[in-house]
C-alpha cells in the first residue's frame, strides 16, 4: 500500500509513520519530485482503507495490485546525466526526447586506449562514454578489468572529451571508491538479482543503468528496479540486453518486444544493448535500427579503435566509423517516426546557427572598428 502525502511537512510525515509503526506496519519514505510517498511494506489488507485515508496529511491511498508501482507512477520520466565538464551540456534521455548513444570499450585496457576512443566516439555522435573496469566474467581465468585505476583513466578521458562516464560496479564495497569517477552506475545482467547491491545504489544520488538478467522476465526486471526506487533514487534507466534462449546463432536473443511492453508498464527510460544481445559486430547496426524503430530511448554499444585487438568481447566491438553510421541511422529513423519533434529540433538548431552567425558578424564588425580598417 502507498500513501501519497503531497508536500506534507516533516512533522506531519513523522506523525503518520509513527501511527503506522504503532500498528505494527513497516514502512519506507520515498521523496519524489512533486510529492512524498509512504510505502507500507507490511501486509495491510486486513485494515479498511479509511484507517489510512483519515490520517492527517494523507491525500491518497493506493492499494498495490501492481508489483512495480514506483516505476509506473513516481520515477523520473527523464533521467539527466551530469555534464562531464564546464564546456559540455546536460545529457538527458527518456520522456520522448531524441534517443542517445552511449559507447566505449567492453574493458578499459589502458589510459591511452580509453582517451583515444573517448574522442573518437564523441566525434561519431555518442553523448556518453562506457567502459568496464570491474568485469564479472564467466571464466575465472579471463581478464577481469583494471579496477579503480581503469575508472580513473576513463574519468580523465571523459573530462577531456566532454562525455559523462558509465561503468559497472559488482559489489557494495566498490560503490564508494568508484563514485568520484562515475556519472552513472551500471548494474550488469549477472547482478540484476543482487538485491543488496540494488538497495545500496538506491541510496546514491547518481543515475543507475539496470540491465535485464539473461534469464529474467520483464516483471522481474521491473521489480528489481523497485529496490532502487524504494530507497529514494528515482533516476533509473532500464536496459534490454538480450535473453538466453535455445538459439545459438547469436550470443543471446534480443527481445525487442520488451521495449514497448516495458514502456507501457513504467515511466522509466529504456535503452537497448545490441552488442551483448547478438555478439556479432555485423549485426549491431541492423539491431540498433530496429531498437530505435520500436521506441528505445537510447543505445549502449561497444566500440574499439582496433576491434580485432580488443582484450574482451572482440567479436562484438565495432569501429568508431561504424558507430557514426549507426548514430546517423538512429537520427533518421527517429525523425521519420517523430516528424514534429524532429522539426522542433531543426528549428532550435537553425536558431542557434542564426545567433552564432550574428555573433560572428558583430565580432567581425567590432574588430574592424577597433582596428580602424576600411568598412568600419
Amino acid at each position: 500500500m502507498i500513501l501519497s502525502l503531497g508536500n506534507a511537512s516533516e512533522k506531519v510525515i513523522e506523525k503518520i509513520r509513527q501511527n503506522l509503526s504503532s500498528r505494527g506496519l513497516e514502512n519506507t519514505l520515498v521523496k519524489c519530485a512533486k510529492t512524498t510517498l509512504v510505502v507500507i511494506t507490511s501486509d495491510a489488507d486486513s485494515l479498511p482503507g479509511h484507517v489510512f485515508s483519515q490520517m492527517d496529511g494523507v491525500q491518497k491511498v493506493v492499494r498495490l495490485s501492481n508489483r512495480s508501482p514506483l516505476g509506473k507512477d513516481s520515477a523520473q520520466t527523464v533521467v539527466t546525466l551530469s555534464p562531464a565538464n564546464s564546456n559540455s551540456g546536460l545529457v538527458q534521455l527518456g520522456g520522448g526526447l531524441p534517443p542517445i548513444v552511449v559507447s566505449g570499450p567492453c574493458a578499459i585496457e589502458g589510459r591511452e586506449q580509453i582517451i583515444e576512443l573517448a574522442h573518437e566516439v564523441k566525434a561519431a555522435g555518442a553523448v556518453a562514454l562506457r567502459g568496464g573496469a570491474y568485469k564479472p566474467r564467466t571464466s575465472a581465468y579471463d581478464f577481469q578489468g583494471l579496477g579503480l585505476d581503469g575508472l580513473k583513466y576513463m574519468k580523465e578521458a571523459g573530462l577531456q572529451a566532454g562525455l559523462p562516464v558509465v561503468s559497472e560496479v559488482v559489489s557494495i564495497e566498490q560503490i564508494e571508491p568508484s563514485s568520484p569517477y562515475l556519472d552513472v552506475f551500471q548494474v550488469g545482467a549477472r547482478n540484476m538479482y543482487n538485491y543488496e547491491l540494488l538497495k545500496e545504489l538506491g541510496r546514491q544520488r547518481k543515475p543507475v543503468l539496470l540491465k535485464r538478467g539473461m534469464s529474467a522476465t520483464i516483471d522481474e526486471l521491473l521489480q528489481a528496479a523497485e529496490y532502487i526506487l524504494l530507497e529514494g533514487n528515482l533516476q533509473v534507466i532500464l536496459c534490454e540486453r538480450g535473453i538466453r534462449t535455445f538459439e545459438n546463432r547469436t550470443r543471446n536473443t534480443l527481445d525487442l518486444s520488451a521495449v514497448p511492453v516495458i514502456k507501457s508498464l513504467t515511466s522509466l527510460p529504456v535503452m537497448v544493448d545490441p552488442s551483448h544481445a547478438v555478439g556479432k559486430r555485423d549485426l549491431i547496426a541492423s539491431m540498433s535500427r530496429a531498437a530505435i524503430a520500436c521506441g528505445a530511448d537510447g543505445l549502449i554499444i561497444e566500440s574499439h579503435c582496433t576491434p580485432d585487438k580488443s582484450i574482451s568481447d572482440a567479436a562484438q566491438a565495432i569501429e568508431p566509423s561504424t558507430l557514426a553510421a549507426i548514430v546517423n541511422d538512429m537520427n533518421t529513423i527517429y525523425a521519420a517516426l517523430n516528424p514534429g519533434a524532429a522539426l522542433n529540433a531543426m528549428d532550435k538548431t537553425k536558431a542557434k546557427n542564426e545567433i552564432s552567425n550574428e555573433a560572428v558578424t558583430i565580432s567581425k564588425s567590432s574588430a574592424r572598428t577597433l582596428a580602424g580598417a576600411p568598412g568600419s
